[in-house]
């Protein structure tokens, strides 16, 4: 059974689904078949360690400011 969807697109949405449609020779339905493709597979996709950081990558306000270039924070390490 076909089902149908019917979508309401802004302008520039209307003109990058004509331009996509010049470009590819794909119909309406092929192309937007394959955003939905596109958009399921990102959300299977794993996260990354810094998306899952987000908003708190560089916020912390304590700790040496120079842990990543300054050696002397190694010694000790690892024995």
């Amino acid at each position: 059974m076909k089902t149908y969807v019917h979508a309401r697109l802004a302008k520039p949405d209307r003109d990058v689904l004509e331009r996509l449609k010049r470009s590819t020779g794909r119909t309406e339905s092929e192309i937007v078949r394959r955003g939905l493709q596109l958009v399921a597979a990102e959300e299977g996709r794993a996260t990354s360690a810094l998306a899952l950081a987000a908003r708190s990558v560089g916020r912390f306000n304590k700790g040496p400011k120079d842990l990543s270039t300054n050696r002397k924070h190694l010694d000790g390490f690892g024995e």
